[in-house]
């Protein structure tokens, strides 16, 4: 036999369930309409990722493909890139929408502006890879071609590169936030960050090393901006405060009593009753003695 608390939670749990496919369902719908919208234009966002590449190629050289679908298949690929984007602002407000009824005041004050500066950082990363870095990383690929050995990148292969460096330092450009969402929260202290420096510029390299190809000129255009980065979030975080555990621990008694309801204890009440069974008592202790005499 199911209680009332075991079916309220139930409902509960179904109910979030179905909010979240409703999320779920406008957010796919966004990003199919994003594609829709990007994939008529999939031959220029292609000849503008590979801009940077063809710049630096030799003039008898140029991009080939392997297999007939290839070409088809990356225009799908950059549409479904570009769709997101563009769709980008939809699921992040339905991603909001879902979590915020869930969250403390403090933590909906911190999440929006974190989600308006992981999107601004993440764009900046990606811009810096484009303008930046794909230029010095190209020449230096392609520096090695010669009359013995020419230059003929494949579009998925070149695919596959750029995708990855633009992932790579969008992501790297996400640890001022993490820095600053981590020391709000009071996961780590800053002093704790401030004196782990030399594995922080460690854990850069390795990171770069892993995930950009292996040349140095690379590794040290992803490491050292990262680790900059890194500064500039313990600049910030320096200056951010840890949520009061006090705001929390009293968000908690209030969600508390409003979840017991009718079958909430009142304190004052129960020391009321307690007082006046020791009243009884003592009147009935008075009274004993004067009928023992009689």
């Amino acid at each position: 036999m199911k209680t009332a608390g075991s079916s309220s939670a139930e409902n509960t749990f179904l109910g979030h369930l179905l909010e979240l496919r409703r999320r779920l369902t406008w957010a796919v719908l966004a990003l199919l309409a994003g594609f829709a919208v990007a994939y008529p234009f999939s031959r220029e966002i292609y000849a503008f990722l590979a801009a940077p590449l063809v710049a630096v190629l030799p003039p008898d050289s140029h991009l080939i493909f392997t297999s007939l679908p290839e070409v088809f298949l990356t225009y799908v690929k950059l549409s479904f890139l570009a769709g997101f984007f563009f769709a980008l602002p939809v699921v992040l407000y339905q991603f909001w929408a879902f979590v915020a009824p869930g969250l403390y005041q403090h933590e909906r004050k911190l999440l929006f502006p974190t989600l308006f500066a992981s999107v601004a950082l993440f764009v900046a990363g990606a811009a810096f890879a484009y303008y930046l870095v794909f230029p010095a990383a190209f020449h230096f690929f392609v520096s090695f071609s010669g009359e013995e050995i020419t230059a003929l990148p494949a579009v998925r292969e070149y695919l596959s590169l750029a995708i990855t460096f633009l992932l790579a330092f969008g992501a790297a450009f996400q640890i001022p936030v993490v820095t600053v969402v981590l020391a709000r929260l009071g996961v780590v202290k800053v002093d704790t960050l401030k004196r782990s420096r030399r594995y922080v510029l460690l854990g850069c390299f390795i990171v770069a090393a892993v995930v950009t190809p292996p040349d140095v000129l690379s590794q040290f255009m992803l490491a050292v901006p990262m680790y900059l980065l890194f500064e500039l979030g313990l600049l910030f975080a320096g200056s951010v405060k840890a949520a009061p555990a006090e705001a929390e621990s009293e968000s908690l008694d209030t969600a508390a009593e409003a979840s017991d309801g009718e079958g909430a204890v009142d304190p004052d009440r129960e020391l009321d009753e307690a007082e006046r069974q020791i009243a009884g008592l003592d009147a009935e202790s008075r009274s004993s003695p004067d009928k023992s005499e009689k």
